[in-house]
């Protein structure tokens, strides 16, 4: 996925958040990793820039980004927490051998579930 800071920048004062240089940093994180990454992968990645940033304030901050919609939580089989920059509605493949995710996307799927419910 192919972000600018400012379009990061944009969605978070859609959705009324302050911007501050966390904010940006952790939801610029998901959107680079585009893998599906967990809090440690993230805090891993923004270290390189920002080595003092506390654990604590990115979890506080993923679970803004959360609440607000920014981003989703996708929980494995392992119940390792994931998060997933894009909120289009899609679906997950997952492999428990290489603990792998992607997104699938698939509108004939969405009806049958649809109809299903």
């Amino acid at each position: 996925m192919n972000i600018t800071i400012e379009d990061i920048r944009n969605k978070l004062i859609e959705k009324g958040l302050k911007i501050t240089p966390q904010r940006i940093s952790i939801l610029q994180a998901v959107y680079v990793l585009n893998n599906h990454p967990t809090a440690d992968n993230i805090i891993e990645y923004i270290r390189e820039a920002h080595s003092n940033i506390a654990t604590g304030t990115v979890y506080k901050v993923l679970d803004t980004l959360v609440e607000n919609q920014l981003i989703r939580k996708v929980k494995t089989d392992r119940d390792i927490m994931r998060y997933d920059g894009i909120m289009e509605k899609h679906h997950h493949l997952y492999c428990s051998t290489c603990d792998l995710i992607e997104d699938y996307i698939d509108e004939e799927l969405d009806n049958i579930l649809s109809e299903y419910l």
